[in-house]
Order: C-alpha cells, then structure tokens, then sequence
C-alpha cells in the first residue's frame, strides 16, 4: 500500500484547509484509515480515523467540532476538512492505513501503512 499525502499550506487562524491521502496497491475499502499530526518536539499523536464499511468516525478531543474525516473508496481517497483552525494544529499531518479488521485504535504503532507527510501551518 501507498499513501500520499496533499493540501497542506499555510493558514491564518480561523482559516480552513482540506488535506487528502490518496491510497493505492490493495483494497483500501477495508482498512481503518486515520489522520495523525506531530508538531516540532512532540510525539505523533491521533487525530481523526474512519472505519471502513459502516464508516464510524472518531475524533481526538481538541479537534471535535472542527475537523471532519470522511473518505470515498471509489476515489482510494480518505480527507480531512480542517475548520477554525489554530495555532496549536500546526504540524505535519499523517494519513495511515490500519489493516486490522473490525477496529478503531488510535496509536500510532498499531497502523501498517503510512504517507509522507504535509505541513499544516496555523499563523495567529
């Protein structure tokens, strides 16, 4: 499997950005794919996933209400729209693909497959 990662950029506070992860080489209608980011000096940490089939979504706190993952398996493509974003969001953000069946886990070891990265700078 590979993923690639766009849409990142440069953003004023409160600003939007959709970020998307294209997916190819198996059959990415049935992993769990998530969303990650890690800014400068931190752990990489959740921040969004969905699950295939029933398409369950799941959200790290800060980001509920602002961030929406969604995902178009005909397309291989899994986005996250990026809402009133904020300084703190700033990082680089990671799609990754889950190939476990049947669950939501939201550490980053668990995930089989990873994108490069895009940088998502919040300005305030």
């Amino acid at each position: 499997v590979q993923l690639q990662a766009s849409g990142g950029g440069l953003v004023q506070a409160g600003g939007s950005l959709r970020l998307s992860c294209a997916a190819s080489g198996r059959t990415f209608s049935t992993y769990t794919m998530a969303w990650f980011r890690q800014a400068p000096g931190k752990e990489r940490e959740f921040v969004a996933a969905i699950k295939w089939g029933v398409y369950s979504t799941y959200y790290e706190d800060s980001v509920k209400g602002r961030f929406t993952i969604s995902r178009d398996n005909a397309k291989n493509t899994v986005y996250l729209q990026m809402n009133s974003l904020k300084p703190e969001d700033t990082a680089v953000y990671y799609c990754a693909a889950d190939l476990a069946l049947d669950r939501v886990v939201t550490t980053a070891a668990e995930y089989d497959y990873w994108g490069q990265g895009t940088l998502v700078t919040v300005s305030s």
